[in-house]
C-alpha cells in the first residue's frame, strides 16, 4: 500500500510547476483528479517541446500527467461549477498554479473551498507571490531564472546562460508537494487544515541558497571562471573536460596531486591551495590541454585508483546501457486507456526498500468526467 492511498485530489493546475507536484503527490498513492478545460485543456496538452509529439498531444504533458484522471468543466457555467464542488467538498488537497486573483474570480480560493471544507489542505503555486510590484507578472521557468540571478552562475564567464531544463517550475512543484505533506501530517495529528503557498520566485531563490549566503557575508557578486566552469565559488580543478576520446568532469582535487598523478608537470608548480581558485582560469587552461592527450578511460583508471572524484560524461544513449543505471530500474512502461503506451521515468523515492511505479499514463482530455460524476453523485 502506498502512503498516499486514499487521498483525494482535486487539482486545477496546469503547465508544469503545479502538474509536477501533483505527479508527486500521485506517485505516492493519492488519486489526482485534474480540472481542465473543455476541448482544449490544460495548455500543456499542446506546448511541444521540439516537434515531438506523442499520441496527438506534447510529450510533456504526457511525461508529467500520468497517473492522474481528466475531469473537464467550464468554471465559468453554474453546473460545471457545482460539479466541481461536490468534488472539492471531498477532497483533502484542492491545488493550483495560477496567477494572484484568478482562483478568487473563479469562486474556488481558499477562504471559498474552506468554507466547505474545513479541514482542507489548500495549495497554490504562484509566479512572484501575492505581494509587491512583480505579483502579477508571467510565471514562466527562463523569466524566473533571468530575474533571480540564476543564469549568471552557469557556464563559463561572459554573458547569462540559463540551465537547460524548467528547473524553477520543478523546484516550485517540489516545495508545494514538502508544503502539502508536511500539513497532511499536521492535520492527522490536530485535525486542522492549510494554505499552502510557494512562489516560483522564492523557490528560484531558495535553489541558490548557497551563493547567497555566500553573497551576503563578502558582498561579492559570483565569477564564473573562463575556462570549463562548473561552480562560481570553487577553483580548480572543478569542471568537466574535453579527452582525447570524449568528456570528463573533475571535482575537487590537489593541484600538485593531480600534476603527480596526470604526469603533467606544470602543475606541480601551484603548491598553495589558494592558487586553486585565484589562479583557476590559468590551472584549468593547463588541465585541458594535458587531458586531450589522452583517453578518458586512461585518465580514469589513474585517477580513480587515487582516490580523485571525477566521472565520465555520459549522454543518455550511453547512460542508459550502464550496468549502474540499469540496476536502479528509473524506466517504467505505462499504458492510456486507448492502449498507447509510452516509457518515462518512475517515483524516484523509495520506502522500506520499495519502489513505486504505475501502469497508468496520463489521461485523455475529459475520459474520466463522465465516471467520476456518477461516483460523487451517488
Amino acid at each position: 500500500m502506498k502512503p498516499l492511498e486514499d487521498y483525494l485530489v482535486v487539482d486545477f493546475s496546469q503547465f508544469l510547476s503545479g502538474p509536477s507536484a501533483g505527479l508527486r503527490l500521485a506517485d505516492l498513492g493519492a488519486r489526482i483528479i485534474k480540472i481542465e478545460r473543455p476541448e482544449t485543456g490544460d495548455i500543456c496538452r499542446h506546448l511541444y517541446t521540439s516537434n515531438v509529439i506523442m499520441n496527438g498531444e506534447s510529450s510533456v504533458f504526457h511525461a508529467i500527467n500520468r497517473n492522474k484522471e481528466s475531469f473537464t468543466a467550464d468554471l465559468k457555467n453554474a453546473a460545471d461549477r457545482q460539479n466541481v464542488w461536490e468534488l472539492v467538498k471531498k477532497a483533502d488537497v484542492v491545488m493550483h498554479n495560477y496567477r494572484p486573483g484568478v482562483m478568487e474570480r473563479l469562486g474556488f480560493d481558499y477562504e471559498s473551498v474552506k468554507a466547505v471544507n474545513p479541514n482542507v489542505v489548500y495549495g497554490e503555486i504562484s509566479g512572484y507571490g501575492n505581494v509587491g510590484p512583480w505579483k502579477d507578472k508571467p510565471g514562466q521557468d527562463l523569466l524566473l531564472q533571468s530575474l533571480t540571478g540564476l543564469t549568471w552562475l552557469t557556464g563559463n564567464a561572459g554573458g547569462p546562460v540559463p540551465m537547460g531544463l524548467s528547473i524553477i517550475d520543478m523546484l516550485a512543484g517540489t516545495h508545494l508537494a514538502q508544503g502539502i505533506l508536511a500539513c497532511l501530517v499536521r492535520r492527522t495529528i490536530k485535525g486542522q487544515g492549510a494554505l499552502v503557498q510557494v512562489s516560483m520566485l522564492e523557490s528560484a531563490y531558495d535553489l541558490q541558497f548557497e551563493a547567497v549566503t555566500t553573497y551576503y557575508y563578502d558582498g561579492k557578486l559570483p565569477e564564473r571562471s573562463e575556462k570549463n566552469n562548473a561552480h562560481a565559488y570553487l577553483g580548480a580543478p572543478y569542471g568537466v573536460y574535453k579527452t582525447g576520446n570524449g568528456y570528463m568532469a573533475l571535482a575537487m582535487g590537489s593541484i600538485p596531486q593531480l600534476g603527480q598523478l596526470l604526469k603533467c608537470d606544470p602543475l606541480l608548480a601551484y603548491t598553495d591551495a589558494g592558487q586553486a581558485f585565484h589562479q583557476r582560469d590559468e590551472i584549468k587552461s593547463i588541465l585541458a590541454a594535458h587531458l586531450q592527450t589522452g583517453t578518458t578511460e586512461s585518465w580514469l583508471e589513474v585517477l580513480l585508483a587515487a582516490d580523485i572524484w571525477c566521472a565520465e560524461v555520459l549522454s543518455w544513449d550511453v547512460l542508459m546501457q550502464q550496468d549502474g543505471f540499469k540496476a536502479l530500474n528509473m524506466i517504467q512502461e505505462v499504458r492510456m486507456n486507448d492502449g498507447y503506451s509510452y516509457r518515462t521515468t518512475r517515483c524516484p523515492i523509495r520506502i522500506d526498500g520499495e519502489i513505486f511505479t504505475s501502469t497508468k499514463g496520463s489521461p485523455a482530455l475529459g475520459e474520466n468526467t463522465e465516471a467520476i460524476l456518477q461516483e460523487f453523485k451517488a
